[in-house]
């Protein structure tokens, strides 16, 4: 059955998602809609808020995924200009007829760093406009007096990410007396479940933990690749201009951009089956213990010499620890070869990517490419392995544009000192 736009107004199982959408209730303070991905609620919201034709605020160092739900939402991208240490936007960058154009405000949070959403609240309160939170790499951060997620109209969370279950997501709407509404638009664009897809879902842990096991990564790849199952070869998708720009005549709709927006995650529209579920809950009820060790991480890859001082938020991110290194390629070769996936690049930044004809480019693209070209997004799982590697191979930490003269050295996690010449 082909995927399409008015779906089967498929049944959810009661019992399950309410589960999951009170614990993330109870942890966000406002009403949570259960997905079955970050990028499907995001897709959601931007149809219930934004009228087509809308432009849409947001980062350019993101997931090439996004852009993408913007673009299927019928909206076009505005990429602001960026803070150089945590790709956040900065909103004093962004000039006073940008702010005049634009119907949304779409944040990031990129790894769990917080987008300054007090001041963008305000801001999209004074122009009348909604505030719309990816909060993807987010659960856990928090910013001001709120957690990250509890400051737009709407936001969305990834049940992939810090839960581990690589499937699921939430919606969170600020107006709880909009959840009927934004139920019924879930249930229209949902596709059925499929009795294949929940299988594959179930056997997959154990087939990577056996990869794993194996040392047959780099086999694995090799395979998929074979099987033209790999939905990209470089960091991002090809975008595929001639395509898209067909797409977009057919816009608003998921259909046109599916072949975009399904990249990293084929099953992102379909509805969950019990076992699904039950695994996502499972992951759920684990959470704040994973929490807790991502801080003790982050803690130790915020005392590294590659790290960038911030004080702002105290112990964030959890997700990714974005360190900041001369030679990005040689690292990651470094990491891997010692078993440390480096995952979550967003180099180039998307208007590089997509250009003018699909995005309106950011007024101050520098910070942003930088970021992209630097940025090393550390698991803080895996935090002292990392470093050890980074000291091992003698990374060399990088200067923030605007940034003044790096002391020679700080102390590394295990005592050495690291040199930042």
């Amino acid at each position: 059955m082909a995927i399409g736009e008015a779906g089967p107004g498929s049944v959810r199982h009661g019992a399950q998602p309410k589960r999951l959408e009170e614990t993330m209730r109870a942890r966000l303070g406002r009403e949570c809609v259960y997905v079955p991905s970050c990028r499907f609620g995001l897709y959601v919201a931007l149809r219930h808020w934004c009228p087509p034709g809308g432009r849409v605020l947001m980062s350019p160092v993101n997931d090439d995924v996004i852009f993408f739900v913007v673009l299927a939402a019928g909206l076009r991208p505005v990429q602001a200009p960026l803070n150089p240490l945590d790709a956040s936007i900065d909103v004093d960058a962004v000039p006073d007829e940008v702010w005049g154009s634009v119907s949304a405000v779409l944040t990031t949070n990129l790894y769990g760093n917080p987008d300054p959403a007090p001041r963008l609240r305000q801001k999209c309160d004074t122009l009348g406009i909604p505030l719309f939170e990816d909060g993807a790499h987010a659960i856990g951060s928090r910013v001001g007096d709120r957690p990250v997620g509890a400051w737009g109209e709407a936001s969305v969370f990834s049940l992939s990410k810090h839960v581990g279950a690589k499937a699921g997501g939430m919606l969170s709407l600020a107006d709880p007396g909009l959840r009927e509404a934004v139920e019924k638009t879930c249930a229209g664009l949902l596709a059925p479940r499929r009795t294949s897809a929940e299988l594959a879902y179930l056997v997959r842990p154990y087939a990577e933990a056996a990869v794993r096991g194996l040392r047959l990564r780099r086999a694995a790849w090799a395979a998929i690749r074979l099987l033209g199952l790999a939905d990209r070869e470089e960091i991002r998708m090809p975008l595929r201009p001639d395509e898209l720009a067909l797409a977009a005549r057919e816009t608003p709709g998921l259909d046109a951009h599916h072949p975009w927006v399904r990249v990293d995650m084929h099953d992102y529209r379909l509805e969950a089956g019990r076992l699904r579920l039950r695994r996502i809950g499972r992951g759920l009820d684990r959470l704040d213990d994973v929490l807790d060790a991502c801080r003790a991480g982050t803690e130790l890859l915020l005392a590294t010499p590659w790290a960038k001082p911030r004080d702002t938020y105290g112990t964030q991110p959890l997700f990714r620890v974005p360190l900041f290194v001369a030679d990005r390629d040689a690292v990651v070769a470094a990491l891997a070869r010692q078993g440390i996936v480096v995952g979550y690049l967003y180099d180039p930044p998307l208007d590089d990517y997509a250009g003018a004809e699909f995005t309106d480019p950011s007024p101050a693209p520098e910070a942003a490419r930088w970021f992209a070209r630097h940025a090393l997004p550390v698991d803080p799982l895996r935090a002292r392995a990392a470093a050890e590697v980074l000291e091992r191979s003698g990374a060399r930490p990088v200067r923030a544009p605007g940034e003044e003269e790096l002391p020679r050295s700080r102390p590394t996690p295990g005592g050495l000192e690291q040199s930042r010449d």
